[in-house]
């Protein structure tokens, strides 16, 4: 019987063979964990929809901060969580508010840490939307200038970055324009550039408590169907000044990160959001994946695909699992 020359085999033969001929490296210097602040004292509530994850108070910073440190997990990406809402989403730009405050904590605990911050109005409006309201219609323009006095505010805090998340068109330029204008020219804007209307940000609404009161999000929010919208939202993001892409979610949509990072070459996160990170847990728990090689491989796939950064709730796990050389 005649074989061939060459035998792929031959490189899968023992793990460090396949690990000298690994195409694609996951490390923590890749991961972004996420993390949702709330108001009162001494509270890490966790997420039922999400095991694993919580709510924290700004006082219970400091052990998940010797967490990230140990994990080598170099940055956060924050969610606030306020007591009050109003129709403005008021909180979100308070000087005191959860998230100022958090970003305050972090960098006296971790002054190398990369703060990220979530640019948002959903979580402080009483309707739950991501930008004003009149007469059932969720505003453009008139949002603008407040995501713009959100981003500001982070940045007096400490933020490394801002990510608005809202999708509202625009909204890169008002923020870099207000930044720039306060001499923040070395904050950042991680753009979530391309954010589709998914059914996978379930628990997220839960955890973040911002699910909207009448309606959903697709009016601003991409169409799953669509994939050269993607391209049009990425390249606006970048001629008004974001320094980082995203795509989110992260899973259903690899065709969508292996075509922005190819036609723009600039770097790219990816969102493993919460669907993605429950249902993972959900089947883990009832014995049908295994949940450590399951999170190895869409994560890797993400890197796989595109994606130079991901934004995981399995972080923190992750960098231990490596750590143990496991796969």
């Amino acid at each position: 019987m005649s074989f061939p020359r060459q035998r792929p085999r031959r490189l899968r033969s023992t793990e460090n063979v396949r690990k000298m001929v690994r195409e694609t490296e996951l490390s923590p210097d890749h991961l972004i964990a996420p993390l949702f602040l709330i108001e009162g004292k001494d509270i890490e509530r966790p997420i039922q929809s999400m095991p694993g994850q919580y709510q924290l108070s700004v006082d219970r910073l400091e052990g998940w901060t010797e967490k990230l440190n140990e994990s080598q997990v170099r940055a956060v990406l924050l969610f606030g969580i306020p007591a009050l809402k109003d129709p403005e989403g008021t909180e979100a730009w308070r000087e005191d508010g959860v998230v100022q405050r958090g970003i305050t904590r972090l960098r006296q605990l971790s002054p190398n840490l990369v703060i990220i911050t979530d640019v948002c109005l959903c979580a402080y409006t009483d309707h739950g939307h991501c930008g004003l309201v009149r007469e059932g219609k969720v505003l453009n323009d008139e949002t603008l200038p407040l995501l713009a006095k959100v981003s500001l505010s982070h940045a007096h805090a400490g933020a490394d970055f801002v990510a608005p998340s809202d999708m509202m068109d625009g909204r890169v330029r008002a923020i870099r324009d207000a930044l720039d204008e306060e001499n923040f020219f070395d904050v950042g804007i991680l753009s979530y550039a391309v954010k589709y209307a998914s059914s996978f940000y379930g628990p997220f609404r839960e955890a973040a408590q911002s699910s909207p009161s009448f309606g959903d999000r697709r009016t601003h929010q991409m169409d799953p169907a669509n994939l050269f919208e993607a391209l049009e939202e990425a390249r606006l993001d970048l001629e008004e000044g974001a320094d980082l892409l995203m795509v989110k979610p992260g899973l259903p949509y690899l065709d969508v990160i292996r075509e922005v990072k190819r036609t723009f070459q600039r770097p790219l996160a990816a969102y493993c959001v919460s669907g993605e990170y429950a249902m993972v847990k959900a089947a883990a728990e009832k014995g049908w994946l295994e949940e450590r090689t399951t999170a190895l491989e869409i994560l890797t796939s993400l890197r796989r695909a595109g994606a130079d950064l991901v934004i995981t709730y399995w972080s923190l796990d992750v960098a231990k699992w490596l750590a143990q050389g496991t796969r």
